[in-house]
């Protein structure tokens, strides 16, 4: 399953990059949802999300990894439950528009795996809502900065 979203803000993409890679940034890419830094280390940040689906608390636990260049790349830690495999990246580039003025196209893009008897379709949907708010609440710290 492949998805993505992309949007425009005023700054510059190395402005972008340095906005995201703040830890305070990173704790607001899932609103719903108590999240918290637990391990940073160099380029790279753990984040532990605290969730209800179902009625049933969970945890999901995402690696953060900066790229120079400035990309932004994370990696969901699987647990067995409903994802084989769920990776993504964040990047920014400089786009000019219509008016001759520059803007950064922000892109957010996931790539996941459900386990074998997940079919794709029963979470696509979920997973359509949880990009829309990472992209929601990223644009809206980005233009706060």
């Amino acid at each position: 399953m492949h998805l993505e979203k992309e949007f425009d803000v005023k700054q510059a993409p190395d402005a972008a990059y340095r906005s995201v890679a703040r830890d305070e940034t990173l704790v607001t890419l899932f609103p719903e949802t108590k999240t918290e830094i637990v391990a940073s280390q160099g380029e790279q940040r753990r984040l532990r999300s605290h969730y209800t689906a179902l009625g049933q608390p969970g945890v999901a636990t995402f690696d953060f990894t900066f790229v120079p260049g400035g990309e932004v790349r994370f990696e969901k830690v699987c647990d067995g439950r409903v994802w084989r495999e769920l990776t993504g990246r964040v990047s920014f580039r400089r786009r000019r528009k219509k008016d001759k003025k520059d803007v950064t196209r922000v892109r957010i893009e996931m790539d996941g795996r459900t386990k074998s008897l997940v079919p794709e379709f029963t979470i696509r949907s979920a997973m359509k809502d949880q990009l829309e708010q990472m992209a929601s609440a990223l644009r809206e710290r980005l233009e706060q900065t």
